[in-house]
């Protein structure tokens, strides 16, 4: 183990040099050009919400280099146009009560089944609660990084990529609509409405930030819907998206008058509650299927969760 590294972590070339650490890979800044005196004072500004005397600790301990594998110390002189990896960390974390389950793994490939409430990747106040950083830990695969992502509040499949140098094959899939991909959803029942039925409309960012609708113009998302099961006023539907806009299927049914089961978002309201993990949203990931890029094998996964048809 090199120096400036700290116990209990791996080694890795990448991110300055700094390694990934309880299955966390280093976060990125890019330094712009300024006057600021130090590193140390760039930082404080930069990220407010974090001391400095944090800062300082971090520094001391190893935990900041630049792109150069340089680690940062607290009076270095600020020098922009490059990047520096620090490592991020929570003061408290909610642990999340439900486990992911791996369905396959191989040397290219790792396939899990992802449970309600439960992030793809670090963002926010999730750091170590999120699946990357779980399987990470579990498996021992620091490289792992995933190929798509599915929103925190959906259930179901999301594949990962073993090996950073396959990944990018594998997310042109994606890109060139070569994976089939299936949702199942239980949402209200709409006797005047036939089924199956394609909506194609144009999505676009709506306010705040996180929330999408849809708006006049070209069309840039498409989903097939039709129906699986009818049980009193709620129905369980098959939902194919064909391309793959934030928030599509979400925004689909709720403007076909179909809003998701328990959805927070779609309709919009204007105050987003805490987690109810007794009222997940009833939208799950339901089978993946596609051409093995580097293999030429069929892959084809299907999830072993179920939704609430009540």
């Amino acid at each position: 183990m090199g120096p400036g590294v700290p116990a209990g972590v791996s080694q890795s070339l990448a991110h300055g040099g700094l390694p990934t650490r309880h299955g966390v890979s280093p976060s990125c800044v890019g330094l712009p050009a300024g006057s600021w005196p130090t590193f140390t004072d760039f930082l404080v500004e930069r990220f407010p919400a974090i001391t400095r005397q944090t800062w300082l600790e971090r520094m001391a301990a190893g935990l900041v280099a630049d792109e150069f594998g340089g680690l940062v110390t607290a009076q270095q002189p600020y020098r922009g146009h490059q990047r520096l990896y620090y490592y991020r960390a929570l003061a408290a974390e909610t642990a999340l009560p439900f486990e992911a389950a791996v369905l396959f793994q191989d040397n290219h490939l790792v396939v899990a089944d992802k449970p309600h409430f439960l992030p793809v990747t670090p963002s926010g106040r999730y750091l170590q609660e999120t699946l990357l950083v779980r399987l990470k830990n579990q498996l021992g695969i620091d490289s792992l990084a995933p190929i798509h992502r599915i929103d925190r509040e959906t259930a179901g499949l999301v594949l990962f990529c073993v090996q950073p140098a396959e990944r990018d094959a594998y997310q042109a899939l994606f890109r060139q609509r070569a994976v089939r991909k299936h949702y199942e959803a239980v949402a209200p029942w709409r006797a005047d409405m036939q089924f199956p039925l394609q909506r194609k409309t144009r999505i676009v960012q709506d306010v705040p930030f996180f929330r999408q609708r849809e708006a006049p113009g070209e069309a840039n998302s498409e989903t097939l819907v039709d129906v699986l099961q009818l049980k009193g006023e709620l129905a369980l539907y098959a939902l194919s998206p064909v391309t793959g806009k934030k928030h599509q299927l979400r925004v689909h049914m709720n403007a076909l008058g179909l809003p998701i089961c328990n959805d927070r978002m779609y309709p919009p309201v204007d105050v987003t509650p805490d987690d109810d993990y007794a009222q997940p949203l009833q939208l799950l990931a339901r089978s993946v299927a596609f051409t093995d890029p580097l293999t030429g094998r069929q892959r084809q996964f299907e999830s072993r969760l179920a939704l609430l048809l009540a």
